[in-house]
Order: C-alpha cells, then structure tokens, then sequence
C-alpha cells in the first residue's frame, strides 16, 4: 500500500543522494542547483552518517521526525544562531525549509502536481498557451514549496515554467534571475498583485490607459522579448508581509523608488479552494484564483480581447477544479472532514 502523507517515512537509499539538476528541475524551476540548498542537504547527510537515529520524515510538507530531527534541530539552530548578518540569516532559513521538503517528499509526491503518487492529478490537467506577452512569476515563500494545497504551482503546470517562473523567497540565486528578467522588460513592466493598504493600487484597465501602452488602440499589440510581468505573492497571509517587504527593498535599490506599483483586481470573488483551504476572509483568494483574475480582467480591455485570455483563465479555473476534486477524494478516503473550519479574524 502506498504511503500515506500523515505517516512517518524511513530513509531510503534515494534520500542520501546528491540533488541532480534533473531532480531539481522536476519540482517546477529551470534555475540551476542553488548553492545554499545543496549546502544544507549535505549538512542533514553528514549529520545522518554520524547518528545513530534513522533520518525519518511525514506530515506535511516532509518534515524531519523522531530523534533526529531534535539532533538536526539543535545543529541548525546552533548554525543559525552563530550568522551575524541578517540577510544571511534569511537565506539559510529559506535554504533549510527547501533541503528538508526536498528529501523528505523524495519518492512520495509527484514532481508536477505535488501530490502524493497516489492522488497524482497530471492526467486531468489540461495545458494551454499563454499569450506571449505577459509572464507570471510564483514568487514562493519556502514553506509553501511542495505544499500539496498549494495553487501557484498550477500557473506552471498549464502554461509552462517559460510563462510562469517559480522564483523562491530567500533563495538569492532565484532572486537575481527574476529581477534581472525586470530590468530587461523595463520598470513599466513590472506589477504586483498585493493588497497594500497604504496605498491605492491601480486597476488593471488603469494600467493599459497609460505608460507604455498609452495610444495603442485596437492595432494588435505584441511586445515580444519585453512582457508584461505580473507577481503574485506565493505564501501565507502571515507570511506575505515580510515577502512584500523584500520586494519593496530590491525595488528600491534597482530603481530608487520606494514605491512598489501594485495592482487591484476588480471582479475577484471567493476561490472554489475556499471550501477547503481556509482564508483569513471570504475576500482573499488563493494564488491561481488571483492569476485566474488577472487574465479575465485583461480579456476586458477591449484591444486585448483577440488574445484568447478567457479561455486562459478558464484553464486556470478548471486546473483548480481538479485539485479541489483531488485534495477533497483524499480527504474522503482518510475519513477527514472537508468542511473549511472558519476563521474570524481580518474580516471586517
């Protein structure tokens, strides 16, 4: 019988290997091996070669269990106490998140869906090109990477990493790309969708009637090597603010503004996700609903409307239909509730 996510998996031969690029690659990135997450799973191996604890893992997300992971623990915390610099802090946090979902999912979920093997989802996924002037980035907080309820990951998986870029939070090697990618397509080209309350972001239909797209009417529109780049905060509400931050300071220190221009979506409503997966508020949305979002309201500004965005969407939308039907077949067949557990606060 296949092992279920709650249960405890022993190490296996394949744990101690190296992490290929192959492997690597297979979770949803085209970056290279990052240096610090190699640097922490060779830690966790050197570690496991000196215990006499088996390197066991289970629950969500893969996490160490038993008495090696109060060994590994106490080494990191140690190793984690002893860096002066806080931005080096950050990065071994992000890198230690990643190592250990890394090894502890090895074998047991799916590379594309992030599923366990035995609920994998690909064959029901239908993918679909996205129009090659605008570009996704998945910008990921570390504990939400192989989150088996996680969205983001079905931008990829429909329009392909080309179309939809994973770049992980503390993960600098992942960092220097996307924002290297910003400068090439120029500050107008870059938008975040976040709900700042500090300031009143602009609308999607306010973003096409002014900078570079100013004049263009109903001619066909194609900005080839320079899309439009759209971010969607990947992580947990309790975690977002830290990743906005993070971005606010790389703004400023790429175009010395502190400004970061964010986008407001007008016809958002609730996710199908929200029956399972709770939201501080009915008002707030999972990751592939918002994208979902974006591309509707792109297919309403009328010299966008040849570009086939609806249909888009609505991969999006059927994408997340599937998961939902996955997460919720699992649920059954373990005896769980799937009735979402509501949550107060936030939601004036």
């Amino acid at each position: 019988m296949a092992s279920s996510a709650d249960a405890e998996r022993g190490g296996k031969e394949g744990d101690g290997a190296a992490i290929s690029v192959v492997e690597w690659q297979g979770w949803g990135t085209s970056s290279p091996v990052t240096a610090t997450v190699l640097e922490v799973i060779e830690d966790i191996k050197a570690l496991a070669r000196d215990s006499d604890a088996p390197m066991t893992f289970g629950g969500l997300g893969g996490k160490l269990k038993g008495t090696f992971k109060d060994q590994e623990d106490k080494k990191h915390r140690s190793v984690y106490e002893s860096i002066c610099d806080s931005e080096n802090k950050m990065q071994f946090f992000s890198a230690r998140q990643i190592a250990c979902r890394l090894l502890g999912n090895r074998g047991h979920l799916c590379q594309k869906c992030w599923l366990a093997m035995e609920d994998c989802m690909c064959s029901r996924l239908v993918k679909c090109s996205l129009w090659c002037s605008i570009k996704f980035w998945l910008y990921m907080h570390p504990k939400d990477f192989l989150r088996q309820n996680n969205t983001g990951k079905l931008l990829w998986q429909i329009f392909g990493i080309q179309s939809a870029a994973l770049c992980l939070f503390g993960i600098c090697e992942h960092e220097d790309i996307m924002w290297s990618a910003f400068r090439d397509s120029g500050k107008g080209m870059v938008w975040f969708l976040y709900p700042n309350q500090n300031s009143s972001p602009m609308s999607v239909e306010d973003l096409f009637s002014s900078g570079p797209f100013t004049g263009l009417e109903s001619q066909k529109m194609d900005l080839g090597e320079k899309p439009l780049n759209f971010v969607l905060i990947d992580g947990t509400w309790s975690n977002s603010s830290a990743m906005h931050r993070r971005l606010k300071e790389r703004w400023a220190l790429t175009w010395g503004e502190e400004h970061l221009p964010c986008i407001s979506l007008s016809t958002l409503g609730a996710s199908v996700m929200h029956k399972l997966r709770p939201q501080p508020s009915w008002d707030r949305t999972c990751t592939a609903a918002a994208a979902a979002g974006i591309l509707w309201e792109l297919h309403l500004v009328r010299r966008l409307s040849m570009y086939g965005l609806e249909k888009q969407a609505e991969a999006v939308e059927n994408a997340l239909d599937v998961l939902l039907d996955a997460l919720v077949q699992r649920r059954l067949r373990k005896g769980r509730s799937i009735t979402r557990k509501e949550r107060h606060n936030n939601c004036i």
